[in-house]
């Protein structure tokens, strides 16, 4: 595998890592006792920190893309494995 594929597979591991992870340790205005700003929708965020959210994102995407090289260079899960759907009868 090239490290071109390589980085690429990280990066989309990282974008989805990122997603993943926006909802867990974000706290609302109720939630934390604060007062809300007029106009302030009821479900916005009063401690979101990208930082933290970035950070976890990469540990997860680091991990998630070595398995998949690994996988890859091994062959532990193929195609074959993970195809649910029978097989058409042979014409024999």
């Amino acid at each position: 595998m090239q490290i071109t594929s390589i980085i690429a597979i990280y990066f989309l591991f990282w974008v989805m890592s990122g997603f993943v992870m926006l909802p867990f340790g974000v706290r609302t205005a109720h939630e934390s006792g604060e007062a809300k700003i007029p106009g302030q929708a009821d479900s916005a965020p009063v401690n979101f920190r990208p930082g933290k959210l970035a950070l976890r994102a990469t540990v997860i995407a680091a991990v998630l893309t070595a398995l998949f090289v690994a996988n890859y260079s091994q062959g532990w899960v193929t195609a074959e494995d993970i195809d649910i759907l029978p097989k058409p009868p042979s014409a024999a």
